[in-house]
């Protein structure tokens, strides 16, 4: 593990950047100061360092992940290679103990000294490559034409309801609106396709993919996001846990003995479309609708039954990504 000899915090808000550097030999001794939170900001604070005489490669950045609002600061110091990590706020939260108020300056030491306390955690970030990025924001975008479609198809449901003299001011206008939605969807959808026929190796895990039974084109391209392209997990087991899919036990002594539960902390909208592909599975994959109604029959919890399909889906898409084959139904050579 590389040996690191200044840590510096970042606490990151929408306009500013709160900057506390830490000393490995004194980490009681802070030097604080805020920049702004673009390019020339960020610029401030690799001159202030040098100023110190503080050697580049020999600085570990640290900073919440605050989505957006990080990207200039990542952006920045993966161009320039320099060391920096991104840490799920709810980490460093908790690993803060119990705490009295709160401001800036003090969460940036905090960070600065949570890096310090885990370097043993240390795995340090990447940025995703553009066309992920640009897959991430096509499908954001494409959330939100969906739910702006459902809401004005909800329109429908007034004329059986309102008199037509009432409906017929307002039905031309939803119609549009409506068909506008579609044909942005349609694009929407027809470009991210189109990045990812682009690129060779996206392509091939796209159409791995897809194999699987059960997956389709959305559940397949939300996983290349998720994944960033199958460079952001190790195994089966890790991204099942990252999709709230994976069990975990709940007991302590003698007196607690909890059931085996999937944690709340989890990719909601991946969660979601598992449990889709799920029941899709059940009902056209053999193989998965006999292990459904087997484990039904021995009075196993329906849901229960559906989140090992969750699994056992995940663990069919890590496999045929592994292997760079697709996806063999080896189930109908055993009837």
């Amino acid at each position: 593990m590389k040996n690191y000899l200044f840590y510096v915090g970042i606490d990151i808000s929408k306009s500013k950047l709160d900057v506390v550097i830490l000393k490995k030999e004194a980490p009681n001794v802070t030097n604080h100061f805020i920049v702004e939170n673009n390019l020339k900001g960020i610029k401030e604070i690799l001159k202030n360092l040098i100023k110190q005489k503080i050697d580049l490669t020999t600085v570990l950045f640290c900073c919440e992940n605050t989505g957006i609002y990080t990207f200039p600061l990542s952006s920045h110091l993966s161009e320039i290679n320099l060391d920096f990590w991104v840490v799920p706020a709810i980490e460093i939260k908790r690993s803060k103990g119990i705490s009295r108020g709160k401001n800036d300056k003090a969460d940036a030491k905090d960070i600065a000294l949570y890096s310090i306390r885990n370097i043993d955690k240390l795995k340090l970030s990447t940025l995703p490559e553009t066309v992920i990025q640009q897959l991430k924001l096509l499908y954001t975008e494409r959330e939100k034409v969906m739910k702006s479609f459902k809401i004005f198809e909800a329109t429908k449901e007034n004329v059986d309801f309102m008199p037509k003299q009432v409906y017929k001011t307002i039905v031309g206008i939803n119609n549009k609106t409506v068909k506008f939605l579609k044909a942005t969807l349609k694009a929407i959808e027809k470009e991210m396709k189109a990045i990812i026929s682009n690129q060779l190796e996206l392509k091939n895990q796209f159409e791995l993919i897809k194999s699987v039974p059960g997956i389709g084109d959305k559940t397949a391209i939300y996983m290349l996001i998720a994944t960033r392209g199958f460079t952001a997990f190790d195994n089966a087991r890790k991204f099942a846990c990252y999709a709230g899919t994976a069990p975990f036990e709940y007991s302590s002594g003698s007196s607690i003995k909890g059931r085996t539960k999937v944690n709340h902390m989890a990719d909601k909208k991946m969660k979601s479309i598992l449990q889709m592909c799920a029941l899709v599975a059940v009902k056209h994959d053999p193989q998965l609708k006999e292990y459904y109604e087997r484990k039904k029959g021995e009075g196993k919890n329906a849901m229960l039954v559906l989140n090992n399909v969750k699994c056992k889906i995940i663990g069919r898409v890590f496999s045929v990504i592994n292997r760079q084959t697709p996806y063999i139904n080896t189930h109908k050579f055993a009837c």
